[in-house]
């Protein structure tokens, strides 16, 4: 059984007064590790350790921050093997996404590594005679990430490379659910010499935890990736000290089928986009919009492939799903698709709870919907597509712009006059053409409404992490 410990100024730290949380494998209900359950206290520690590093990081070159970073990549890819396992078995995820979140949690420090010698400050033309005026790009200062259990290595990485190349100190707060994976990262760390108080990091409850990292005045930034309900709390929270938010929150992505897409392709990437985590990815297509003349072939082929999607223990065999991270969460599924039906949703495949051990629900086709159903409008968070028909390109644009949400969206069209059409007037922080959902690192992965402020990756994530210092330079 893993010991999972908190890990403040340079420092492995035990805590034998604290309770603990139970680790639980979603996939065999039996627990397999153990966390503290962080205090206030132990957080202004946390706090404190990286207030006192920061000035110090801020005055090393950034390309020596930069090589830090890479050698954490290197030790994540020697560790990969029991990484991989280690994501199995806290969030049942199968071994070729955990592996690739891995990897791909190695690569996105390598990357944001490489930003060392590209954030730029500015000479900006003046008005006066023999006045200069520079600006500069600053640090931000001490900041804290709040990690969701969905992806939980890679929102590590997400949260602390651009922090720490830019010269910000950082302290974070894995999930309860997943937070073996986040003692590993912090094993890696441990070994490259990062400066004590740089990094740091406290296990514990969002409630406790979580809002001593959004509400404490020495937090510059604070970055959540979590539900509309966690993020609108550290918002709260951050708002006493006027602290910077920056929040990846819920989604209800459409996915919009025209006439004259490739069905075939256009069934197998809503599927690829559904199914992903189980369902439990926040930029997963949550509803499919396909235009009246094809929705009878749409849905055959949509339901016989979704009929075909296995589920179980990952663990045990290569199935396209694993579990859904709790029992809690199971239920909420089901809830969703009771309701669909109760509300006129005809049950297409799957929608049976099932029995036994594991928190495991099959993939789930419900036609017939509208958008005024509850299953159209909140976000499911599990392998269920409801499908609803429209006749033109502007009601399904208005369909899809009918939500509080806004962080990714999907058109299967080979018509690029349709498809701008669409681009041009959805309200969404992401689109994704003929093509699954899943962004690229040196995107901008961002949303729009309740989805969140602020965004992550690329030049634009970055400079979340940085502040503008204007000096105007009088030289007579």
């Amino acid at each position: 059984m893993y010991q999972i410990k908190d890990y403040v100024n340079g420092q492995f730290v035990e805590r034998p007064e604290a309770s603990v949380i139970d680790v639980i494998n979603p996939a065999t209900e039996d627990i397999i590790g153990q966390t503290y359950a962080g205090t206030q206290l132990h957080t202004q520690e946390a706090i404190y350790s990286a207030q006192q590093a920061q000035i110090d990081w801020s005055e090393v070159p950034a390309i020596e921050r930069a090589q830090y970073l890479k050698k954490i990549a290197t030790g994540i890819r020697e560790r990969n093997e029991e990484l991989t396992e280690v994501i199995i078995k806290e969030g049942g995820k199968t071994r070729d996404l955990a592996s690739t979140e891995v990897f791909f949690t190695a690569d996105y420090l390598d990357y944001m590594a490489e930003w060392a010698r590209r954030f730029e400050g500015e000479i900006i033309q003046s008005d006066r005679k023999n006045e200069h005026i520079l600006l500069y790009k600053k640090p931000l200062g001490v900041t804290s990430g709040i990690l969701p259990w969905n992806f939980p290595f890679f929102l590590i990485a997400r949260k602390m490379a651009p922090a720490l190349v830019t010269g910000n100190t950082i302290v974070v707060k894995p999930s309860e659910e997943t937070p073996i994976n986040a003692l590993i990262f912090t094993e890696i760390l441990d070994t490259v010499g990062l400066p004590p108080g740089v990094f740091n990091l406290v296990n514990g409850a969002g409630e406790v935890v979580g809002d001593e990292l959004a509400r404490n005045e020495a937090i510059e930034l604070v970055s959540i990736t979590g539900s509309e309900s966690a993020g609108k709390k550290v918002m709260e929270a951050a708002s006493r000290n006027v602290t910077k938010v920056n929040l990846e929150l819920g989604g209800k992505a459409p996915a919009i089928v025209l006439e004259d897409a490739d069905i075939d392709k256009a069934v197998q990437y809503i599927i690829d986009s559904r199914i992903i985590n189980s369902g439990q990815v926040c930029n997963c297509a949550e509803r499919v919009y396909v235009q009246s003349s094809i929705q009878d072939q749409f849905v055959d082929k949509l339901v016989a492939k979704m009929a075909e999607v296995t589920y179980g223990n990952t663990l045990d065999s290569d199935y396209d799903m694993g579990p859904l991270i709790n029992k809690k969460a199971q239920k909420n599924v089901h809830h969703h698709v009771e309701q669909a039906i109760q509300q006129g949703g005809h049950l297409a495949c799957g929608g049976v709870l099932p029995k036994g051990k594991g928190n495991f629900y099959p993939a789930t086709v419900i036609t017939d919907c509208h958008n005024d159903m509850e299953i159209i409008q909140e976000e499911v968070f599990g392998p269920v597509l409801p499908v609803v028909s429209f006749e033109t390109i502007d009601e399904a644009i208005a369909l899809a712009n009918d939500s509080r949400f806004g962080l990714t969206s999907s058109i299967y069209s080979n018509d690029m006059k349709q498809v701008f059409k669409a681009v041009d007037r959805l309200e969404f922080g992401e689109t994704y053409i003929n093509r699954e959902n899943f962004e690229a690192m040196q995107g901008f992965h961002a949303g729009v409404k309740h989805s969140g402020i602020g965004g992550a990756d690329g030049k634009h994530g970055l400079e979340e992490y940085l502040r503008t210092h204007v000096v105007y330079m009088n030289i007579e």
